[in-house]
């Protein structure tokens, strides 16, 4: 693994916890994003992280600076990913919107630059040919939250040349990173495979009226000794997003229990602007949710 320039594509929440994390490990870090204010968006996000890696993981002023020092930022693709060893993209998780932007990477990134997607629902193969090198590409998942939530998790595709995985699951390691390889395409990854059938299940419990948010927490969080419910999972996931899941299966699926879940999430939770911990309510109400209190685990 001979990695020295990496490009993030994409300066959202996760894209600007890659490039950051990455830029802390040592790495000179190029954020791409299609127009100014995504950037200056992005540069508010990374001047919140360094606060929280000073806070979380005691890093001095001069760490968190240096880490800054050696992030560029542009929106023109073609300077951006100049002098890339690595592409990641944290792009929408929308088809046409990734295999546009992969039809444009290919025509500009040097030939030595290696693709990888940090999607969380499309699958590599997907768009391996739209990138003109699919040997060269794969995927690199993240979870939010990277610099303490630090999974990574690196599935190829048929077509993706080992010594490419094998490189980036090193530089997974390298900046921090545990790295989980997948040998084979598997959609939601590991991570999701295991957890969106407990999250679903949870949901229609409730939506089914056969007990509680609280009580179904409780039930988990007793019986596995884990630290946090299904419910108060989606506070950190975010609403919108179960929203969007169960959406996409009652579409799917035509299935009327989750017809009616998903219009539960958006009359009682979305439309009532309880999105989940990042404003303050969802399933608990934050800073202080139930399921931390001492007492909640007892009778």
């Amino acid at each position: 693994m001979n990695y020295k320039n990496v490009t993030v594509a994409g300066s959202g929440v996760l894209g600007s916890q890659i490039a950051y994390q990455t830029a802390f490990k040592g790495f000179d870090v190029t954020v791409y994003d299609i127009n100014d204010a995504a950037i200056e968006a992005s540069k508010e996000r990374i001047a919140k992280l360094q606060e929280n890696y000073k806070k979380d993981l005691s890093a001095s002023d001069e760490e968190v600076k240096a880490a800054f020092e050696r992030m560029a930022f542009h929106t023109d693709l073609a300077t951006a990913v100049a002098d890339a060893d690595l592409v990641i993209e944290a792009i929408p998780e929308v088809v046409a919107i990734k295999t546009e932007f992969y039809t444009n990477l290919g025509k500009v990134a040097p030939e030595k630059t290696i693709f990888a997607t940090n999607s969380s629902t499309l699958l590599p193969s997907q768009f391996a040919d739209a990138t003109g090198r699919p040997e060269k590409f794969l995927a690199l998942h993240f979870a939010n939250t990277i610099w303490l939530n630090n999974t990574a998790e690196i599935m190829k595709h048929a077509g993706t040349d080992m010594q490419v995985f094998d490189d980036v699951v090193e530089f997974a390691k390298a900046i921090g990173m545990v790295a989980l390889p997948l040998h084979k395409e598997q959609p939601g990854y590991i991570l999701n495979s295991l957890l969106v059938p407990l999250l679903d299940a949870a949901e229609l419990l409730l939506v089914n009226e056969v007990s509680d948010a609280e009580t179904i927490d409780k039930t988990w969080m007793i019986a596995t000794k884990a630290p946090m419910g299904p419910f108060a999972i989606l506070d950190v996931v975010g609403i919108n997003t179960a929203y969007n899941i169960v959406s996409a299966k009652a579409e799917a699926t035509g299935r009327e229990d989750y017809k009616k879940l998903a219009a539960m999430l958006k009359t009682d939770y979305i439309d009532q602007g309880k999105l989940g911990k990042a404003t303050g309510e969802g399933f608990y109400k934050y800073p202080n949710p139930n399921y931390l209190n001492p007492d909640f685990l007892n009778n």
